[in-house]
């Protein structure tokens, strides 16, 4: 992999990036180039006829200057250390660009969901948490779902954690099911954010919401729960894809019917109510909002000139290149950076792991007002720092981002 397409030399990219623009003292910007720790494990699993498989899982902590690490574990067969390392980068950024009392973590598993059963998932995560476990803790690290894990994973982690603790901690866990502590408006929150956060964006610019259209790349809970929240505002979802493929539909697609089809057949391929295009295709769609909710560096150098919307909000994380970046800039392309249109899981995380501390539970109106309430005020922060120092929202960000965990650094000190 090209240090172009390397993740984590890209986050550190863009950390340089604004420090130099804020004149960051070379000692705090050293604290932030690497994580604070880093944990590489090798497991064994027993599959469904009876082999013993090994795995390799991660997790890194980025910095805990303004509280316990917050981030979600994913498996899939592409991860390794320097995805991680800066998925853990981006957590601490996206923690205090939304101003919650978190730093940044994050894990994975090398592997396939797609391609293990109930069980060998079930057996792969409960000796994953086991050999990560000494990190992990409601005052110490705080996972949560992501890209090949849900719900059902997070239960899995509560309760092996739960069982080497000898109580049942609820709190060490969020994006669980209801049933064990989770939160209203959990599920949905991501995509939550990223429709919130798209009509402020769209507010600025002299544009609305209802009546423009819409291209999501990724159908997973991310793109699925934006565009039906999309489709509910008035907006049209003309196009989506998923792993298998894309379709299309001048004028919006029925995204309800769609959400039906989607969970009889697993797929958006061959939904009735739209026409196939080629999956590339959906980034360079002739839209108001490209929405990319699936991987990273999924816009690059080589298709930002294509890019044909007038905005593009991160539902995925680091979907855009520094060199796309440029280019899009260059084009006057609004691009709302990760660390902000993201930001509603981790914000709606916080909401449960504080309703676990205490026991106490919100109802979904509570949850989805105070998100709201929370990123309506991150937005607002963002575009003014990014007015103010003539950048982008990327850059205004970061600057709202590392200026938060800088005065912590500052504030704290160096030990000894």
């Amino acid at each position: 992999m090209s240090q172009s397409f390397n993740a984590f030399a890209m986050a550190q990219e863009q950390l340089h990036a604004v420090a130099a623009l804020m004149g960051l003292e070379p000692d705090v910007t050293t604290v932030l180039e690497m994580p604070k720790r880093e944990l590489t494990v090798h497991f064994p699993v027993r599959m469904r006829d009876g082999a013993i498989k090994s795995f390799t899982g991660y997790r890194v902590h980025h910095n805990l200057t303004r509280g316990p690490a917050k981030g979600g574990i994913r498996y899939h067969p592409d991860t390794d250390i320097d995805e991680v390392r800066a998925l853990a980068f981006w957590m601490t950024i996206k923690c205090a660009v939304v101003n919650i009392p978190f730093g940044g973590a994050k894990g994975g598993v090398v592997c396939d969901p797609s391609q293990l059963d109930i069980g060998e998932l079930e057996r792969l995560t409960r000796r994953y948490t086991s050999e990560i476990a000494i990190l992990l803790g409601p005052d110490k690290d705080i996972p949560a779902p992501d890209m090949g894990t849900n719900g059902q994973t997070m239960a899995w982690i509560l309760d092996t954690y739960s069982s080497l603790k000898g109580t049942t901690v609820p709190a060490v866990v969020t994006g669980k099911p209801i049933s064990v502590g989770g939160s209203e408006g959990r599920v949905e929150a991501t995509g939550r954010g990223v429709v919130t956060i798209t009509r402020e964006v769209l507010r600025s610019l002299n544009m609305q919401l209802p009546e423009s259209t819409i291209a999501i790349q990724g159908y997973g809970n991310v793109g699925s729960a934006a565009a039906v929240l999309f489709h509910v505002s008035g907006a049209k979802v003309e196009a989506v894809s998923d792993v298998n493929g894309a379709i299309y539909r001048k004028g919006g697609i029925d995204i309800l019917a769609l959400q039906d089809y989607v969970r009889q057949h697993r797929t958006v391929v061959g939904f009735p109510g739209a026409d196939p295009i080629p999956a590339d295709e959906v980034l360079t769609m002739a839209v108001d909002v490209v929405v990319p909710a699936a991987l990273q560096h999924v816009i690059t150098a080589e298709n930002a000139n294509q890019i044909r919307a007038k905005v593009v909000v991160e539902g995925a994380n680091g979907p855009t290149t520094p060199d796309a970046d440029v280019i899009l800039r260059s084009n006057g392309v609004t691009v709302v950076p990760d660390v902000l249109a993201n930001a509603g899981g981790v914000t709606v995380s916080y909401f449960e792991w504080v309703q676990g501390l205490q026991s106490f539970f919100w109802t979904e109106n509570e949850v989805n007002n105070r998100l709201e309430q929370i990123l309506i005020r991150a937005y607002q922060q963002v575009h003014r720092a990014a007015q103010h120092h003539k950048v982008d929202l990327r850059m205004g960000a970061y600057i709202v981002g590392v200026g938060r965990v800088a005065d912590a650094i500052r504030s704290m000190g160096i030990y000894p």
